[in-house]
């Protein structure tokens, strides 16, 4: 009656107590599990009125209808999970499982064992799983034709571990599994189509990405000394250009000094650390230097004093980046050169030397509307909301911009006779100054216009390192709220 798919559902199940079958279709399922004697008593659900029709005549077929409870429920929603000790959930998308999972508080810190065959998308339900605080402890294969099918069993674990995304495409098979051996090959396969498909669309970065996680899902992830990332990384990014006020560099040092995996991150907060220590990483590379000012002592409190307990390494790349050929302002380069036609090249904004500049000056090829510029900038740093002044240009013509706090080169972008200036953390007497002088400003955030770099210095480093597990890091958000 099942096919290899829910037969493996079937095996999983614990027969301790009452099944929930969710999403039961023709109750094919629920009537092996009595038959079998593997439980006394299965919920069989479905939101559909015509599954569970087919299932009520499944039932009455095989004379179980005291054994088998029929419910109309989307998803877990009417279903009480008294006496239940497993739920399956078979035959639906990785999301759709999410979905249902999610919205079942009474799964927190119970004793129920989860059986999720997801048809795709199991990424995603692993990744969720484990930032749930559940954990699969065992994952299998069904072939069926020229199908693989994904079937796992999570349950309850309270352990905060989190997945990198490497980890959530390979999932938690035997190493002696021949199946999960195909299954992570098909995969392969899948992330270096999508990552030719990236390249041949002009998404470099993405398509670097794509390239490096195949590689790890074939090859493994595998450790680098510290030392050879941070050689590197100075070649690209040399660390003697900062700033003299500045401290960029290898501020600190783990014990092994070397590395499998890698977190980025705008700043290194407690919040940070803590992701890092939950997906393993032994290095994070951040833009906001983690020591700035002499430390005269190192309170517990302290991400220097996280850092070092948990052994955890810390790069830190702040002016050297920005002013890098490639680094923060080269990437927001990029995509305004994504979002505009631009009129010849663009010119240094303030040179620093050595090839080196701060921001650019950019010439459009038409005039746009100042609003529907902001709207663009807004979509482009992924900020909630972009700060225009009152009075500036009536129409954007030739524009400057420089990451972070650059609200103090105003009058560096008037003088390259710019009617528009990009930058982030503007003070209230700048914003007069611009309205005074008809010079549209934008301050789209100190965080957004930064944070944006990320993605770029993760490519850098899996085109040199594919091994790696490189991460940006999900607590890498904005600090302030807007209410």
């Amino acid at each position: 009656m099942l096919d290899n798919r829910l037969k493996m559902c079937a095996e999983m199940v614990s027969g301790k107590g009452i099944v929930c079958d969710v999403g039961t279709d023709h109750a094919y399922l629920a009537t092996e599990l009595i038959l079998a004697g593997k439980c006394e008593k299965v919920i069989a659900s479905d939101i559909n009125l015509g599954p569970l029709g087919a299932a009520q005549r499944t039932v009455e077929k095989n004379k179980i209808e005291d054994k088998v409870e029929l419910i109309r429920s989307d998803g877990l929603e009417d279903i009480s999970l008294d006496g239940v000790s497993d739920i399956v959930i078979a035959g639906m998308g990785g999301e759709t499982i999410v979905d249902i999972l999610h919205k079942c508080d009474a799964l927190i810190e119970s004793n129920i064992r989860l059986i999720l065959q997801p048809m795709t998308k199991a990424e995603v339900l692993r990744k969720w799983l484990y930032d749930s605080n559940f954990a699969i402890t065992c994952e299998k294969i069904a072939e069926d034709g020229d199908k693989l099918y994904v079937v796992m069993c999570a349950e309850w674990s309270g352990q905060f571990q989190r997945l990198t995304e490497t980890e959530t495409l390979s999932g938690f098979f035997a190493d002696d599994d021949p199946l999960a051996q195909k299954y992570r090959s098909n995969e392969v396969s899948r992330l270096r189509k999508v990552g030719s498909a990236l390249e041949n669309g002009g998404m470099r970065v993405e398509a670097v990405h794509f390239s490096a996680l195949a590689h790890k899902l074939e090859n493994g992830i595998g450790k680098v000394k510290i030392n050879e990332v941070y050689d590197y990384l100075n070649k690209v990014y040399p660390v003697d250009a900062q700033e003299k006020w500045d401290n960029s560099g290898f501020l600190v040092e783990n014990y092994e000094m070397e590395c499998s995996k890698i977190m980025l991150t705008l700043d290194i907060t407690i919040p940070s650390i803590y992701e890092a220590e939950c997906k393993g990483a032994e290095l994070m590379i951040s833009h906001h230097p983690v020591i700035f000012h002499p430390l005269k002592k190192i309170d517990r409190k302290s991400p220097v004093f996280r850092l070092i307990y948990s052994d955890i390494a810390a790069i830190c790349m702040h002016t050297n980046l920005d002013i890098a050929k490639g680094g923060t302002n080269g990437v927001i380069l990029k995509k305004l050169s994504e979002h505009f036609e631009l009129d010849g090249e663009p010119e240094l904004f303030e040179d620093c030397g050595n090839g080196n500049n701060l921001g650019w000056v950019c010439e459009l090829k038409e005039n746009v509307d100042p609003d529907k510029f902001g709207q663009v900038l807004k979509s482009i740093f992924d900020c909630p909301y972009v700060r225009m002044n009152r009075f500036g240009t009536s129409r954007i013509k030739r524009f400057a911009f420089c990451s972070g706090a650059g609200g103090s080169m105003l009058d560096l972008a008037i003088a390259k006779k710019c009617n528009a200036f990009i930058t982030g953390d503007v003070k209230h007497d700048v914003w007069i100054d611009a309205n005074n002088r008809h010079i549209t400003l934008f301050d789209c955030g100190h965080f957004h216009t930064e944070n944006i770099v990320l993605d770029e210095i993760r490519c850098v480093i899996e085109e040199k390192f594919p091994q790696l597990e490189v991460i940006v890091g999900e607590t890498s958000i904005d600090p302030a709220v807007y209410l």
